[in-house]
């Protein structure tokens, strides 16, 4: 492949691969800055500030994903393998987190929120087994530098 085709083939991967960390903090404002999470009246303080935590985690892990591909002298596959990773971290919090005791997609009073689709009630899984991990790992693929491990 030539040097153009590599370089495209790694900026298309490094563009997937923020994609997916910059949308983990904007789905969480999106889904969470309503009175479904932050403002719902029924959510007692501490609830509050743990997604309030959650929320921050997902800006810090996105701009650590982002530092690993995009800041100075961040070209070798370590770099990419983080990024990757920090990237797909928050998405992969919600696997284990359902089994939490307790723990549902929703709240009850909000329940017919979640789409239907084929007559199956979508959940905060499906995005994450159906597109997050997908593109994660073609952004992976394609990302990562040729040759060596510490290779341009």
């Amino acid at each position: 492949m030539s040097t153009a085709g590599r370089s495209t083939r790694r900026l298309v991967g490094k563009l997937l691969i923020s994609a997916v960390a910059i949308a983990g903090p904007a789905g969480a404002i999106a889904a969470d800055w309503n009175e479904t999470h932050v403002f719902n009246p029924n959510w007692p303080p501490h609830a509050k500030f743990h997604n309030g935590q959650t929320i921050a985690l997902g800006f810090e892990l996105a701009a650590v994903s982002l530092w690993q591909l995009w800041g100075p002298g961040k070209r070798s596959r370590s770099a990419v393998r983080w990024a990757t990773l920090f990237a797909g971290f928050y998405s992969a919090t919600q696997v284990p987190a359902i089994l939490f005791p307790g723990a549902e997609f929703t709240d009850p009073e909000f329940a017919d929120r979640l789409p239907v689709v084929a007559g199956v009630q979508l959940n905060q899984l499906m995005p994450v087994f159906a597109v997050v991990a997908p593109l994660l790992a073609v952004g992976y693929r394609l990302a990562m530098p040729d040759g060596t491990p510490e290779a341009n």
